[in-house]
């Protein structure tokens, strides 16, 4: 990890008509789309003066990206993989909600390849998105990679991810990008023609199998990543949604009887984040090209991170707002 402190730039806050926007997608018009917890996808102008609600998923959107035939992917944490119309029809069409027989608990953030191709986190098969602390507090290790090809074959990539979210592809797609939230960690998946390379680690779920070091793209975070997204740079960019957590840290690493311990304690002395704004981008090499931060004191907790010619815009699972700042130049 680069230990030099970040740049400190302005932020721009934008109020959107629902609390917990926790993605940002930028669409070919400039304006900004992001999903609320109330289940609504909200478009915002490019200029934060006016936004308006679209749709309802009857869920709870979290990643959000464009299909090839300009539906709205949304990863609903609650209903699962959906492809949404955003022309006014208000047609939903699932796509994903069962993996191996099981439903999905947790699906977080994707990315779409130029044929279609699906790529999309699987954060937990214990805990859903409103017990998502007790994931990270009981280290559970269950969460999933997957792709859905375009004639809907599920497949899983990697399993026993820790607490899988932000997924992103390279610009030239070959390797495929999943940020592990509690390990602090970007890993990587070398893809050859859209599948992923002979000798990848897929793992299991809980399993403690470490990587290879070629399978890590960015070993060691400032804090914890949550989702992450290619920019209109080429930059993969990280939303860094709080610090590192001492007390999180030393309950993952004890023994089991200690966080089934820890797991019954009241909200309020379970881990939290901290009130911090902060985003990375790195090359496809792993390289550390920004680090920013901001004032947290209006706004925090980025959690969706999307940069557009200079501009990066932020979502918060928290705020009942979006928010912008510009890269330095």
């Amino acid at each position: 990890m680069d230990t030099a402190s970040p740049t400190k730039v302005a932020l721009t806050r934008v109020p959107v008509p629902g609390t917990g926007a926790e993605d940002v997608l930028v669409g070919p018009d400039g304006r900004v789309w992001t999903g609320t917890a109330d289940g609504a996808i909200i478009v915002v102008t490019p200029d934060g003066r006016r936004s308006e609600r679209v749709v309802e998923t009857g869920g709870r959107p979290l990643g959000l990206e464009w299909l090839p035939d300009g539906r709205l992917l949304v990863c609903d944490a609650v209903r699962g993989l959906l492809a949404v119309a955003v022309d006014g029809s208000g047609g939903i069409e699932e796509l994903v909600t069962h993996v191996d027989g099981a439903a999905m608990l947790f699906t977080n953030n994707a990315a779409v390849a130029a044929d279609g191709t699906v790529w999309f986190s699987d954060s937990s098969r214990r805990w859903g998105i409103d017990d998502w602390k007790s994931d990270l507090v009981q280290h559970t290790r269950s969460g999933r990679l997957l792709r859905r090809d375009v004639d809907g074959t599920v497949t899983t990539v990697l399993d026993g991810v820790a607490f899988a979210n932000g997924v992103a592809l390279s610009r030239d797609e070959s390797m495929v990008l999943v940020a592990e939230l509690s390990l602090r960690r970007i890993r990587r998946v070398g893809l050859i023609g859209g599948r992923p390379t002979a000798g990848h680690v897929v793992g299991e779920v809980g399993g403690a199998v470490e990587p290879p070091q070629d399978q890590v793209l960015v070993p060691e975070l400032p804090g914890y990543p949550d989702n992450i997204s290619r920019g209109s740079d080429g930059l993969i960019w990280s939303a860094i949604a709080s610090p590192p957590d001492p007390v999180l840290g030393l309950l993952q690493r004890g023994p089991q009887r200690l966080r089934d311990l820890a797991l019954r304690l009241p909200e309020a002395l379970k881990p939290s984040p901290q009130r911090t704004v902060r985003v990375t981008a790195h090359d496809d090499e792993g390289r550390l090209v920004h680090d920013l931060s901001a004032d947290a004191t209006q706004w925090h907790m980025a959690t969706g991170v999307r940069e557009h010619d200079g501009r990066v815009w932020l979502g918060s699972l928290v705020e009942p707002a979006i928010a912008y700042l510009d890269v330095p130049r």
